[in-house]
């Protein structure tokens, strides 16, 4: 990992909390363990008055119609147990408390894992592992080593699945003076979200490689899961009632044991007083979460204590986000009626789709080592009929209008 804070390479705390502390670790005979930690102090304003601003669709409030000032949003706190058993052996456990879709600061464990070192190059792991389909997947939660209050939402809020339970194998390689790791992995996921439902990813599979020349980093990923979510289960057998039009809806749009495809590449130029970082990424299904493509630019610089950025980010539907549904012409009355109900409410799912640009300024300041104050203005655009990345729409809400959000973060490690 080249990120690089103060023109200086992170420090040994920071990269354990990121990447699990294991990397360096095989080469000690000793056993031991430690433990460390992080978090978020946080708090957004939004100007929205008919729908929440949050960071993550597994979040079931935000800034904006809920509140105006909300913690929720980016407010966390972690914890890491790292365990070395001897040369070839280590695990990792680790505890993170933040908003979940029940409204609860429940902790999660996030990370559980073994790891055998089986070459000084192949290191194979089993347990709950960091899905590493984005450039700060190692380190998402952890907002003290990356630049913004939050990721992106563009890209980063709209995935509920960040690790899985299953095996990985990550081999490491160089190509001349590029250092690289390639990480094949299979596992699967389930997410609770408003109770009784679930979010499940069975049959996860992968491939991701990072690679590392000089101040450059680049990460290029894809993935594929067989998803069943159950938002909409009173829908989508309604519409079965309605022949083979009904029918065709359903099997169209009702995410259950649907094949989802995510790919993504990343880069970040980091020569130490200033950086440049940006992702691109595609979904793509057969459900009612459609495809979509994401990207984000971002840059900073760094003087003393100070880093200002700047970030541009969208996402967009790469196919169609409204639906006619079931034909109205020639149904009885009652029937249409129903009819008209049930297609309304396909419309309302449609819309998640997200399609939104943002733009981004804010200013990082490492008050103190191993702490930094963030500030961040957020001038966000849903589109197209969308509600992009927001939550919570009431009937007024409109697409197509700017909203302005504005945040403060203390991100610390410990």
């Amino acid at each position: 990992m080249q990120h690089r804070i103060r023109g200086t390479v992170l420090s040994t705390t920071v990269i354990a909390l990121g990447l699990g502390c294991a990397h360096a670790a095989h080469a000690q005979d000793t056993p031991g363990w430690s433990v460390s930690g992080f978090g978020t102090i946080g708090a957004v304003h939004a100007s929205l008055r008919d729908a929440d601003f949050t960071a993550t669709t597994m979040h079931p409030d935000g800034a904006g119609l809920t509140r105006r000032w909300s913690t929720d949003v980016d407010t966390n706190l972690g914890m890491q147990l790292d365990a070395r058993l001897n040369r070839r052996w280590s695990a990792v456990l680790q505890v993170v408390s933040e908003q979940g879709a029940d409204n609860s600061y429940r902790p999660r464990v996030e990370w559980a894992n073994i790891k055998y070192q089986a070459t000084p190059e192949l290191a194979l792991r089993a347990g709950r592992i960091a899905l590493p389909l984005f450039l700060t997947a190692d380190y998402r939660k952890i907002g003290y080593i990356y630049p913004w209050v939050r990721p992106p939402v563009e890209i980063y809020g709209t995935l509920p699945f960040t690790s899985s339970n299953g095996i990985d194998a990550t081999y490491r390689w160089s190509a001349g003076s590029v250092r690289n790791a390639s990480q094949l992995f299979f596992g699967n996921d389930d997410i609770p979200l408003l109770p009784p439902r679930h979010a499940l990813a069975r049959h996860i599979v992968g491939l991701s490689n990072n690679s590392d020349w000089g101040a450059l980093s680049v990460r290029a990923s894809l993935i594929q899961a067989e998803a069943t979510v159950d938002i909409g289960r009173e829908l989508f057998p309604a519409l079965d009632a309605f022949g083979a039009a009904g029918h065709a809806l359903r099997e169209r749009y009702e995410l259950d044991h649907k094949m989802i495809r995510f790919a993504n590449i990343g880069f970040n130029y980091d020569p130490g007083d200033w950086f440049l970082m940006g992702e691109l990424g595609a979904t793509r299904s057969r459900s009612f979460l459609g495809s979509t493509r994401a990207m984000y630019l971002s840059a900073g610089y760094r003087w003393k204590t100070l880093t200002p950025y700047l970030s541009h980010a969208e996402v967009r539907a790469n196919g169609a986000t409204t639906d006619p549904g079931i034909p109205l012409a020639g149904l009885p009355r009652p029937y249409a009626a129903a009819a008209a109900q049930l297609n309304a409410g396909l419309g309302i799912l449609l819309a998640t789709i997200p399609q939104q640009t943002s733009s981004t300024v804010g200013l990082r300041w490492d008050v103190i080592n191993n702490t930094a104050l963030k500030v961040q203005y957020d001038r966000i655009t849903p589109h197209d009929g969308s509600r992009g990345n927001l939550t919570n729409p009431t009937p007024a809400f409109r697409s197509d209008r700017t909203d302005h959000v504005a945040s403060v973060a203390l991100s610390f490690v410990y």
